[in-house]
């Protein structure tokens, strides 16, 4: 399968700004043999978890977005938006959620298990429960977002039935270090490729620098997006590779 990892700036609270922004590349990515696209955390707002503008309804305006791209594009679609709860509750924040809408009309969802209290995330947003892997052709992917990054046991605990996993994210540049080094940390430990797409640009009076990477399952850098601001990744990920570098390096087992 071919990934196309979208490394975009993110016009702050302007959802139709940045849909217009995301199709183009979105079909060029599908042009180039894509099979599944991914965008960054909160693609269609920042990170503007204060804003009165940052929460919308479940299944709304981004959610749709993605879903009408997958089926025009034929492609995969994914990226993070916050959502309210499908059905009422007292609760009244969204969750940051991966949604992840195929080109037949299922859509499958990850709200984020770990809301980033150092920015004030666990304010405004409610966290997730539960974690999620899915089967795209073939391929068992598992979703986070993010600062889940941070909590290794939790890869760990899904690496079994794990070939790849996605982690979008709006990863400011004064902690880009931990980003680079956490995402190959994952990939090493896990023998399982691992996908990260940053955001580039301002928002919120952060920066953001992109470095979006793929690592594949032995910790081999596959495509790096260090220094290109906004640009598109391409790699191609097989599940029969995961299952070489396990058996040739049989380490998983050993674990206690």
């Amino acid at each position: 399968m071919r990934f196309a990892v979208v490394q975009h700036d993110i016009v702050w609270c302007d959802r139709e700004a940045n849909f217009a922004r995301l199709e183009p590349r979105i079909a060029e990515a599908a042009s180039h043999g894509a099979n599944f696209v991914l965008l960054s955390e909160t693609f269609s707002t920042g990170f503007a978890v204060e804003d009165p503008r940052f929460a919308e309804p479940h299944d709304g305006p981004s959610s749709r977005f993605l879903r009408e791209m997958a089926s025009e594009h034929s492609v995969v679609v994914a990226g993070s938006c916050p959502e309210l709860a499908a059905e009422p509750t007292d609760d009244h924040r969204p969750a940051n959620t991966f949604v992840v809408a195929r080109p037949g009309g299922r859509v499958d969802r990850y709200r984020k298990i770990h809301p980033f209290t150092y920015g004030g995330e666990d304010r405004h947003v409610r966290p997730g429960d539960d974690f999620v892997t899915i089967e795209v052709d073939g391929l068992r992917v598992s979703l986070f977002v993010c600062y889940d990054l941070r909590f290794a046991d939790e890869f760990w605990r899904l690496a079994l039935d794990t070939d790849v996993y996605l982690v979008p994210a709006n990863w400011p540049v004064s902690r880009r270090e931990h980003w680079m080094a956490l995402l190959r940390a994952r990939a090493i430990e896990n023998q399982a490729y691992v996908i990260g797409c940053n955001r580039v640009g301002d928002g919120g009076s952060l920066s953001y620098a992109g470095d979006s990477k793929v690592f594949g399952p032995n910790g081999d850098l596959l495509a790096d997006g260090t220094e290109a601001g906004e640009t598109i990744l391409y790699a191609d990920v097989s599940a029969d590779e995961v299952t070489a570098v396990r058996e040739r390096f049989r380490f998983l087992q050993d674990r206690r």
